[in-house]
């Protein structure tokens, strides 16, 4: 696994199955927020990391989603670290196994019930800061797919909203309903990250400049299927 610091307070931790798979260590005041837990093989290396931040012990771990390679880590982890879970409430069937991701499969649980909880929430359903991310719901990749923005080091963990290659922003793998993903992208916009990571790709530096093009690109590609 390969260790990058990449603003003051974040970690991006990647390691590549025929594709890069990037988890990110938020260091806080009194430890780190883990965002996505990747693979189960990769739980290992997480935590040694987490040790070797020495920045405190892991305060929570919060979720872009619950596919498979965003939550495979997360029992292994629990096992050696009992912290919080959080996702947005819409993916916590999915990740329980009371729904399928696609239509006609069998649900698979990644966790038992109960031990997932929904993110905050206020009356009007805008997403409330946790540690020193705030998340916003980007659906389309999954129903509940969440990105979480860190404001002083400007930074947006996108998770699968995107990928990217060679700093370019590109259509995220799998997608359910890429043109609510092309909707969803219109937070890049309005947050203007300085730097967006992705779970698959690498960095983007300043990804408001790219949107208009990508979008535009993107949905040219949607209508001509």
């Amino acid at each position: 696994m390969k260790v990058t610091q990449i603003s003051e307070h974040i970690w991006s931790l990647k390691t590549w199955i025929f594709i890069p798979i990037h988890v990110w260590a938020v260091k806080e005041e009194g430890g780190i927020t883990l965002v996505d837990t990747g693979l189960s093989m990769m739980a290992k290396e997480i935590l040694n990391t987490i040790e070797q931040l020495q920045a405190g012990p892991l305060q929570r771990i919060v979720l872009t989603h619950g596919h498979p390679d965003h939550v495979g880590g997360i029992n292994r982890i629990l096992n050696t670290h009992l912290a919080p879970v959080h996702t947005h409430r819409m993916e916590i069937p999915y990740i329980e196994g009371e729904l399928p991701y696609r239509s006609g499969k069998k649900a698979v649980a990644s966790m038992q019930k109960g031990l997932i909880q929904a993110l905050r929430e206020d009356e009007h359903g805008q997403m409330q800061p946790i540690g020193s991310l705030t998340p916003y719901h980007t659906p389309g990749h999954s129903p509940g797919h969440v990105v979480y923005y860190h404001e002083n080091d400007r930074v947006l963990l996108a998770g699968d909203l995107f990928s990217s290659k060679n700093g370019k922003l590109r259509k995220p793998l799998f997608t359910a309903d890429m043109e609510e993903v092309l909707r969803s992208s219109s937070i890049v916009g309005k947050l203007r990250p300085k730097r967006l990571e992705v779970c698959h790709g690498n960095s983007v530096f300043n990804a408001a400049d790219q949107l208009e093009a990508y979008i535009a690109k993107a949905s040219r590609s949607e209508h001509s299927k």
